[in-house]
């Protein structure tokens, strides 16, 4: 194995992409490779970095005060630590890609990028999923790229009872996790149960448009029957807690609360998102209903409900896509093969 270092840079907050991140980054470590990374100042999971490799911590983009000094002072640290791999986490880390040496530079995209402005120094592309690829190439981007996907965390022995957020254990319940913001199409899946008396909901997350969600749900009646959960570590021992697992974007590049769902072993209710509709089959390993289609989103929900037949062979499917082509094993081969490829300048590594 010759890719023996990998330098990240990563300055997200709280989301899918930084939880894939700290799966694949331990993924990396446990195959021995060294590691080192720049993150922004006070993360949630700075700790889980200890471990792993010298952590760089500041303010490197311009819209932040002192950046193009931080950014100069980054830029030495790399060149003092000569890496294998540059990786990028999001577009706008394009911009701190080396200007040339023995690195190759990879950013890694789970979202849509405004423009490649950014990519000039940028060996290759690796998307999540073939729509952010294909979304690259409309804006410009004629430059070497691959299609990589996500694994989803452990489940673990942790077990989370619903006693703890005042749910009883008869009731269906249905769980839905991620960041509170528009895309997301919370506003859909309250809604839905609101359609629904007997359902029960918990969300799992944060973000800006808590508060709204919140008022939402005061003014449909159904306070008695939806819990805020919080943003949570572990969040697939929330969803097994649940009967079903639903997701309601309104956009979803990959959706890696899909491939949750699955690992939690829930049956599974998305909107035909981009991602969702490439992983999943209808009726196989998930139920399909129209974006923002609140009826459809309530009926498909009552549908698992009243089936435990229908609900175990989606599970089921779910299980087999996650052994097929979301494991974590094949994703972190796919990785190390692409960047072997790129260092040889023989292959473009693995699509799926």
């Amino acid at each position: 194995m010759s890719v023996k270092r990998i330098f990240h840079l990563q300055f997200g907050t709280d989301g899918g992409t930084e939880q894939f991140f700290l799966r694949l980054t331990r993924a990396f470590h446990e195959r021995g490779i060294e590691q080192q990374f720049a993150i922004r100042p006070g993360v949630t999971w700075r700790h889980e970095l200890d471990d792993r490799g010298m952590v760089h911590e500041g303010y490197y983009l311009r819209r932040w005060p002192n950046w193009w000094l931080r950014t100069q002072l980054l830029k030495r640290s790399m060149k003092r630590w000569p890496a294998d791999v540059v990786m990028g986490w999001r577009a706008p880390t394009a911009r701190l890609m080396p200007d040339a040496g023995h690195a190759i530079r990879v950013v890694r995209l789970g979202d849509y990028p405004h423009h490649v402005r950014y990519f000039g120094n940028t060996d290759a592309i690796v998307g999540n999923a073939p729509n952010v690829i294909e979304h690259c190439r409309t804006l410009g981007w004629q430059g070497k790229t691959t299609i990589i996907s996500n694994f989803p965390g452990e489940v673990g022995t942790s077990l989370v009872k619903r006693s703890d957020f005042s749910t009883p254990d008869d009731v269906p319940l249905v769980c839905g996790l991620g960041r509170f913001v528009p895309t997301k199409g919370f506003d859909t899946l309250l809604r839905a149960i609101a359609a629904t008396p007997h359902l029960w909901l918990w969300l799992v997350g944060d973000g800006p448009d808590r508060a709204d969600l919140e008022r939402l749900v005061q003014e449909l009646g159904i306070a008695d029957r939806v819990r805020f959960i919080g943003w949570v570590s572990e969040p697939a021992a929330y969803i097994k807690a649940a009967d079903m697992f639903c997701v309601p974007s309104r956009q979803e590049p990959l959706g890696n609360v899909l491939l949750e769902g699955w690992k939690a072993e829930v049956a599974v209710v998305s909107t035909k998102t981009e991602g969702p509709s490439w992983a999943a089959a209808h009726d196989e390993s998930a139920l399909f209903t129209e974006i923002d289609d609140v009826e459809g989103m309530a009926q498909a929900l009552l549908r698992l409900q009243g089936s435990p037949e229908l609900r175990a062979k989606l599970v089921q499917g779910g299980r087999e896509q996650l052994a097929a082509r979301f494991s974590a094993e094949r994703i972190v081969d796919q990785y190390l093969e692409f960047f072997e490829g790129l260092r040889r300048g023989t292959s473009l590594g693995p699509n799926v």
